[in-house]
C-alpha cells in the first residue's frame, strides 16, 4: 500500500476540539495528480480554482500559438504540451493549498495516509483531540530578527 501526505484544510472559525467547520474540510493530497495531468485546466475547473484554471487554460493556448508562429513540427508541439501538462500535474496540490490558504484556510494539520478517507478521518480525529495537534508558530519559520538593513534602499534608517 502506498502511503502519502495529506494536509488539512479548514475555514477560519474552525477551532481544535471543536466539530464547527469540519463538514467543509478539505484534505489536499501532496505529490504527483495524475487528473491534473490529464485534464489540466479542467481539474482546476473542478476544484473550484478560477484564477488558476485560468491562467493554466491561457498558457496552454500560448504555447499553441507560440509552436504555430514558429512553425513547430507537430512532434515537438506534442512534446512541449506533454511538458507542460507535466509541470501542472506536478504542482497542481501545491497551487490547490495556496488557493486555499490565500482564502483564509491554510493548512491545520499534516497527516500520512494510504488513501484520501483514510487521511481525512486521522486528520478530524486528530481535530477533534486538541491535544494531538502540534502548538501553532508564532511566527514564521523564514522570518528573519530584525538587522541593519544594507543596500540601496535603506527603509530602516531612521524614517528617510
Amino acid at each position: 500500500m502506498r502511503t502519502r501526505s495529506y494536509t488539512l484544510h479548514l475555514p477560519p472559525e474552525a477551532t481544535p476540539g471543536l466539530a464547527h467547520g469540519l463538514d467543509r474540510a478539505q484534505v489536499v493530497a501532496d505529490g504527483f495528480s495524475w487528473t491534473a495531468f490529464a485534464f489540466t485546466a479542467l481539474w482546476f475547473l473542478f476544484h473550484r480554482l478560477w484564477l488558476a484554471a485560468l491562467i493554466v487554460a491561457a498558457g496552454l493556448a500560448a504555447l499553441v500559438l507560440a509552436g504555430a508562429a514558429l512553425g513547430l513540427a507537430p512532434a515537438a508541439g506534442l512534446a512541449i504540451a506533454l511538458l507542460a501538462s507535466l509541470l501542472v500535474g506536478l504542482e497542481a496540490s501545491s497551487l490547490r493549498r495556496w488557493t486555499l490558504a490565500r482564502r483564509g484556510w491554510p493548512a491545520r494539520d499534516a497527516v500520512i495516509a494510504g488513501s484520501e478517507a483514510e487521511a481525512e478521518a486521522r486528520a478530524i480525529a486528530r481535530w477533534l483531540d486538541p491535544q494531538t495537534l502540534a502548538p501553532a508558530p508564532q511566527r514564521p519559520a523564514f522570518a528573519r530578527e530584525r538587522e541593519p538593513v544594507i543596500g540601496l534602499f535603506p527603509t530602516h534608517e531612521g524614517g528617510r
